[in-house]
């Protein structure tokens, strides 16, 4: 638009651009699952993740009955303030807020990249690089964004929120009623480990973080997800299952028991299937729902804050 002022080419150039993310590498796995790394404006990366569901499932005329199912995992920071003992982002520090648009930008490339139809819902995990309630702001404007009718039109029912448990965050979140979901990201039933894995536990221990869950709004058909992360001779054991059937007596809550993914450095191992799955029976034989993830992308960069990680020391 030759017509516009100068200036106001100029403002528009500085302070709305539209390409803000540029991939910089990608890397595909066996199972489906792609993993980006994004380098923003400032020369600074955040990584995201496909996560492909389910498959597309055709009759015998080679119709399409079902389409794929898509699970999108979304960075709402550069770093983490956080400092998971057990995770790679925390590794590289924290550099500062994704803003709105950079977090919807993840949503639109990922669709983009990968053919899939603009009117396509899929799910949306804040669970990348970054504590999506440490960037309040930008993450509950980006969400507003993602789910307006006249753009990508995504719900907020298919939003989910992970979180480390920001107590006072989780209840003011609470309090917006936008529909969004909750996974609270608790790897530990005691406050002496899970500080040791969390050290924000200090601030935000287990106590206050279940009172938080206890208030919020959930769907009467939804379930607070509870991501628990386990470690070899750490907290995979019947006694660890126990306490947690106790920890969320009164909860509507599905667990969700994730294998540790190693990487290089890391002095925690991953658990055994034997293990994984004694657990879980124990667990649903206590009346809580209680799944096993199967890790996606083993022979790629997975972990969070991997990839990253990889081409920095390049």
């Amino acid at each position: 638009m030759k017509n516009l002022p100068k200036d106001l080419k100029e403002n528009l150039t500085k302070n709305f651009p539209i390409d803000i993310l540029k991939i910089i590498k990608v890397e595909q796995s066996t199972d489906g699952s792609i993993k980006y790394l994004f380098m923003l404006k400032d020369g600074t990366t955040v990584e995201s993740v496909l996560l492909l569901m389910k498959e597309k499932q055709k009759d015998e005329d080679g119709n399409i009955t079902k389409s794929e199912k898509y699970t999108f995992c979304i960075s709402s920071q550069v770093g983490c303030k956080v400092g998971c003992t057990f995770c790679l982002t925390a590794k590289g520090g924290f550099t500062r807020d994704l803003t709105a648009g950079e977090i919807v930008a993840q949503v639109m490339y990922l669709k983009k990249e990968n053919n899939i139809p603009e009117n396509k819902s899929v799910n949306i995990v804040y669970m990348g690089m970054g504590e999506p309630l440490d960037n309040y702001d930008n993450l509950i404007q980006g969400i507003k964004i993602i789910a307006q009718e006249d753009g990508l039109s995504i719900s907020t029912r298919r939003q989910t929120i992970s979180t480390s448990g920001i107590s006072s965050k989780i209840e003011k979140l609470g309090k917006e009623n936008l529909g969004v979901q909750l996974a609270i990201s608790l790897h530990a039933v005691d406050d002496e480990l899970r500080s040791e894995l969390i050290p924000m536990n200090k601030a935000y221990n287990i106590q206050s973080i279940i009172d938080a869950v206890k208030k919020f709004p959930i769907d009467v058909r939804k379930k607070v997800m509870f991501e628990y992360l386990v470690i070899k001779d750490k907290n995979d054991d019947i006694k660890s299952a126990d306490k947690l059937v106790k920890l969320l007596n009164g909860i509507n809550s599905k667990v969700n028991l994730i294998y540790f993914n190693p990487y290089e450095g890391t002095p925690y191992q991953r658990p055994s299937r034997n293990n994984m799955i004694k657990f879980q029976d124990y667990l649903n034989g206590k009346g809580v729902l209680c799944t096993i993830r199967e890790s996606k992308g083993l022979d790629i960069s997975a972990a969070c804050g991997q990839l990253k990680e990889k081409e920095s020391n390049k």
